[in-house]
């Protein structure tokens, strides 16, 4: 039967939803990958400037709120190829990030391991080459999200939860000032 049909080109179930990931070392700095598919690579990709421990205590709060404001007036790019951008977590300021065009090893690590994955969360074993970092464990939340578009000034991305499942409330927003 497989046979006769061919392979399919594209996946069977297309959503719009888009992938996020936010890992980090333990004792290290989140970062957030987001994709639209997991099996591409990140169309927006940056080190937040904030521990992975800090994050954690957020999210024992049952609401993330991630608001990522641009540095920059100009309209000339799109939204999510911003670079600089001023980082608040529920409502706090935690300092400046930069977005990255390229990925690190660690990144490139992440990203290799989980691309069959479309959402979970856990420890990551570490890269070959590197033994347990002075940082702790590689760490992982991967979640969907749907995109919503408020103008070309404006993005959330709102996580989903499973049907049923009740965790905490993610959201992350993208602005950049008038």
């Amino acid at each position: 039967m497989v046979a006769l049909l061919g392979r399919p080109r594209k996946p069977m179930l297309k959503d719009s939803a888009t992938s996020g990931t936010i890992f980090g070392y333990r004792k290290g700095r989140v970062s957030l990958a987001i994709q639209e598919d997991t099996r591409q690579m990140p169309i927006f990709l940056i080190e937040l400037p904030m521990l992975t421990s800090a994050l954690n205590k957020e999210m024992a709060s049952d609401i993330v709120r991630i608001a990522l404001e641009s540095e920059t007036k100009t309209n000339k790019k799109k939204l999510m190829e911003e670079f600089v951008w001023a980082v608040y977590c529920n409502g706090r300021k935690v300092g400046y990030s930069i977005r990255r065009k390229q990925m690190g090893d660690d990144e490139l690590h992440v990203m290799q391991h989980l691309r069959g994955v479309s959402m979970g969360a856990g420890v990551l074993p570490t890269a070959s080459d590197h033994k347990e970092s002075a940082d702790g464990e590689m760490t992982y939340m991967r979640a969907r999200f749907e995109r919503v578009v408020g103008s070309k000034d404006s993005e959330a991305l709102y996580m989903i939860n499973p049907d049923g499942a009740q965790g905490p409330e993610f959201s992350i927003f993208f602005v950049r000032p008038h």
